[in-house]
This record gives C-alpha cells, sequence and structure tokens, in this order.
C-alpha cells in the first residue's frame, strides 16, 4: 500500500472513530496516576500506584437510568472494530470542540498538559491544574494529519502546580476532568458555587465523600448528584480503551 492510500485509510478510520462516538440526544486527583496521564506516545512509564480503570460494562450501562442510550445496543451504533488507546486526548478534544463554544478550560488533573495544549491549537483558552510540576510532551501523534508533531522544549501551557481548590473555578468556563481520582463531587460543588459547567470522565470512587447507594453504580451516582444540584447532565461516550464514558453537566441558561 503506497503511503498516500495508507494515509488517506488513517483518517477514513479517525472520521469513522469519532462518528462513532455516541451522545445522548436530551439534556434533561486531585492526582492521576502516571498510567492515567499517559500521553500520546506513552513516553511515561507506569506509576506502581497505578490503578485500573476498566472500561463499564454493558450490562451496568443497560441499568443505569441516564447511561442506558449509551450502549451499542440502544444507541444503534455498531461497536468499533479498533479501540484507540493512546488518543484519548485528541478524541476529548474533538468532542468538547465540537459540543462546546471557544471558553476557559481548566484540565484538572491535566498532567503534562497535553489536552490543554491541543484545545489551545483549537482556539480554546486552557489551563492545567495537576500538583505536580511537568512539561508538555516532546511529541505526539496527530491521527488526523498520519504524522508525529514536535513541541518544542521552549512552547508551554498555562499550569497551576496546585491541586484543585474550589475557588479556583471562578476563573474558567469548564471545568474538565479525564481519570482524575477523589475531586469529582468537588469539581460538582464548585461549578454549582460558580455556575460553570462541567465534563467529567470519572474512572473510579477513590477518596469521594460520595458513597452510591447499593446496586447503584458509581457514573449513576454521579449523574444523580450532579441533577440534584440543577444541572442538565449530557452523557457521552468516547472511542478508547478504558473507562471511556464521559458526563457534561452544564446549567439550564448555557448555551449547547
Amino acid at each position: 500500500m503506497s503511503k498516500r492510500k495508507d494515509r488517506i485509510r488513517k483518517q477514513t478510520l479517525f472520521a469513522t472513530v469519532v462518528a462513532q462516538t455516541t451522545t445522548c440526544p436530551d439534556r434533561p486527583y486531585t492526582e492521576r496516576t502516571a498510567v492515567e496521564n499517559q500521553d500520546e506516545d506513552d513516553e511515561e512509564a507506569k506509576s506502581p500506584h497505578a490503578h485500573d480503570h476498566a472500561p463499564v460494562s454493558e450490562a451496568i450501562l443497560s441499568s443505569s437510568t441516564d447511561f442506558a442510550r449509551l450502549t451499542w445496543r440502544q444507541s444503534g451504533v455498531r461497536p468499533p472494530l479498533t479501540k484507540l488507546k493512546k488518543f484519548r486526548f485528541q478524541l476529548l478534544r474533538e468532542w468538547i470542540t465540537e459540543h462546546t463554544a471557544p471558553c476557559r478550560v481548566a484540565d484538572i488533573g491535566g498532567g503534562k498538559g497535553l489536552l490543554a495544549y491541543l484545545l489551545i491549537q483549537s482556539g480554546w483558552e486552557a489551563t492545567t491544574i495537576d500538583p505536580f510540576a511537568q512539561s508538555l510532551p516532546t511529541k505526539y501523534k496527530d491521527f488526523v494529519a498520519d504524522r508525529q508533531v514536535r513541541i518544542a522544549e521552549s512552547e508551554s501551557v498555562p499550569r497551576r502546580n496546585l491541586p484543585f481548590a474550589p475557588e479556583m473555578a471562578q476563573d474558567f468556563d469548564l471545568l474538565v476532568a479525564m481519570h482524575a481520582h477523589g475531586c469529582n463531587i468537588q469539581i460538582i460543588d464548585a461549578a454549582k458555587n460558580y455556575r460553570k459547567d462541567v465534563i467529567l470522565l470519572p474512572c473510579c470512587i477513590i477518596d469521594e465523600p460520595l458513597r452510591p447507594d447499593q446496586g447503584v453504580h458509581w457514573l449513576q451516582c454521579l449523574a444523580d448528584y450532579a441533577k440534584s444540584k440543577g444541572f442538565i447532565i449530557e452523557p457521552f461516550r468516547l472511542n478508547f480503551k478504558g473507562q471511556n464514558i464521559g458526563l457534561y453537566a452544564r446549567h439550564s441558561d448555557s448555551s449547547s
């Protein structure tokens, strides 16, 4: 296969992957571990403290009030043959830029800052909030262009090398946390107090102050909590390995 044909094949695959991201139509950490923070090129070694964030099963999703429509059966979308492992940041960037207007984004527990970097390239203002000072990765794979993109050592993104604190929310329009444990409830509370919108991809219940009732999954518990605070929620699903279910919580007066 020629390089040109191979490039077209990969571009088509990426477009298909993005199209297979399903969303619900109605709108009714403080530290990440090193393995959770791995950037697109998987440069970082796995942390001995890493924990699994396995994908939520179809059975659990189908029994959930708000997430049942994300199952492959209910969504009417065939399960993708290939789940992308290294492109979670690009997929989340795609979802954010397609579903929100350019705004000030806080990437909480953002590690090296690749998501913030990608959002800035797309015209958003973005800041990484993470207690560990880290530099941007030296490179990442642009799936659309099918090429390695080098990031100069001189480049950086705005950072706050601190654990997330509720008062930080007032400086942003959108709070984003992907696989950041121990602060999902805190983020929802801060977003409520300062009238901000939230995108969460929670991996687990570690260090959270809230426990689900028996028989209720953590994702549904989190959705119920957000609704109790007055948010309209929009669950969504991205096509990467691991816990790929997200929750967009917005205020009723936010633009869709």
